[in-house]
C-alpha cells in the first residue's frame, strides 16, 4: 500500500525496524521477534541498509521475505553513497517486482573504512537527487510511484550545525517528491515539536513520524548514543536511570516508562506515528505498545 493511504487510513501509525542479520540463527530469531510483533498490526515495518551499501543483498532479501510470508508492509532503506543511477533503478526495478509500494530515502553514511569520503562526488550527493531520482524512475511506470520518506532530526542534523540550512536540506527533499519524514530517535519531546514547527514555518506539510527507542539497558544507551550521532538524554531520564542502581531490569523497567511517558505525550500531541527502532527485538515494543492499550 502507498505510503500516502498508510497515514490516511491509520492516524496515528505504530511502525517498527529491523536490520539485517548477519548470521542465519540471527535471521531466525528476528522473523521469531517479528512473529511477536505482527499481531499489533504495525501500519508498515521498514528494513536498513549498511553503510556504503553492504547489506544491499541482505536488505532486500529481507525485505522480500516479509513481505511475501508475512502480512507486514515492509520498507527498504535505500541509501545513495557511492551507487551509480544505474545501481539504484536496478534495486528499485527488483523492489517493483516484488510488490514493494515504498521506499525510505537516506544519504546514507560512506563505508566506515572510509573516513574522508567525499560525498559531492557521488552520483547523488544528497538524499534530495536521490529522492527527484526515485521519482522520475517510478512515475513512468505509475502516476504515484512509490511513496517515499526520508529522514529529520529533531536535535539537529550532526553534520549541519546551522538549522536553517538543515531545513533548507529537508525542505528540498520534499520539493523533490517526499511523502513523509521519520525522524531520528530522541529524548526529550520538546525536541520533536520544535522540529515539527520548524517544518511548518519551512512549509513543510507532510506528516512527520516520531522515531522512539527505548533504553533498555546502559549498554543499549550507549550504543543509541553512537547510533544517532550523539543524541542528548535529559537529566530526567539520567537521574531515573540513577535510581535503578546495579539493578538490569529496573533500569529496563525506567526505560519502558519513560519511552512510554513519550510516546503518550506525542499521542496527545497529535503525533502523525510513532516508528520503534527495535535492535531486531520485540519484547520491548510490545511492553510499551500494551502500556499505550495498543494489544492489537
Amino acid at each position: 500500500m502507498h505510503i500516502s493511504d498508510i497515514l490516511k487510513e491509520d492516524a496515528p501509525t505504530f511502525s517498527f525496524e529491523f536490520f539485517p542479520p548477519k548470521t542465519p540463527q540471527a535471521l531466525d530469531q528476528l522473523f521469531e521477534n517479528i512473529r511477536q510483533l505482527e499481531p499489533l498490526n504495525p501500519a508498515f515495518v521498514s528494513v536498513t541498509y549498511g553503510a556504503g551499501g553492504t547489506t544491499r543483498e541482505m536488505t532486500h532479501e529481507l525485505v522480500v521475505r516479509i513481505k511475501t510470508t508475512t502480512s507486514l508492509d515492509p520498507i527498504p532503506h535505500l541509501t545513495c553513497v557511492g551507487h551509480t543511477e544505474q545501481e539504484i533503478e536496478s534495486i528499485l526495478e527488483r523492489y517493483a517486482a516484488a510488490g514493494v509500494s515504498n521506499i525510505l530515502a537516506l544519504r546514507g553514511d560512506p563505508p566506515r573504512d572510509r573516513p574522508d569520503y567525499d560525498h559531492s562526488k557521488d552520483v547523488f550527493p544528497q538524499a534530495a537527487s536521490l529522492v527527484g531520482s526515485i521519482k522520475r524512475f517510478s512515475g513512468h511506470r505509475d502516476p504515484r510511484g512509490f511513496g517515499i520518506g526520508v529522514a529529520g532530526f529533531p536535535e539537529g542534523h550532526p553534520a549541519t550545525p546551522n538549522r536553517l540550512i538543515e531545513m533548507d536540506h529537508l525542505k528540498a527533499k520534499i520539493d523533490a517528491g517526499a511523502d513523509y519524514i521519520c525522524t531520528q530517535l530522541f529524548f526529550d519531546n520538546r525536541d520533536f515539536f520544535d522540529f515539527r514547527d520548524r517544518c511548518a514555518i519551512a512549509g513543510i506539510h507532510v506528516p512527520v513520524i516520531a522515531g522512539i527507542m527505548p533504553v533498555t539497558s546502559l549498554s543499549s544507551m550507549k550504543r543509541m548514543a553512537e547510533l544517532a550521532g550523539g543524541a542528548r538524554f535529559p537529566a530526567r531520564l539520567l537521574k531515573a536511570l540513577q535510581r535503578g542502581g546495579n539493578s538490569p531490569e529496573a533500569i529496563r523497567q525506567v526505560g519502558l516508562h519513560y519511552a512510554t511517558e513519550q510516546c503518550a505525550d506525542l499521542l496527545d500531541q497529535g503525533v502523525a506515528g510513532i516508528h520503534f527502532y527495535t535492535l531486531n527485538q520485540s519484547t520491548a515494543t510490545r511492553e510499551i505498545c500494551q502500556r499505550l492499550g495498543r494489544t492489537s
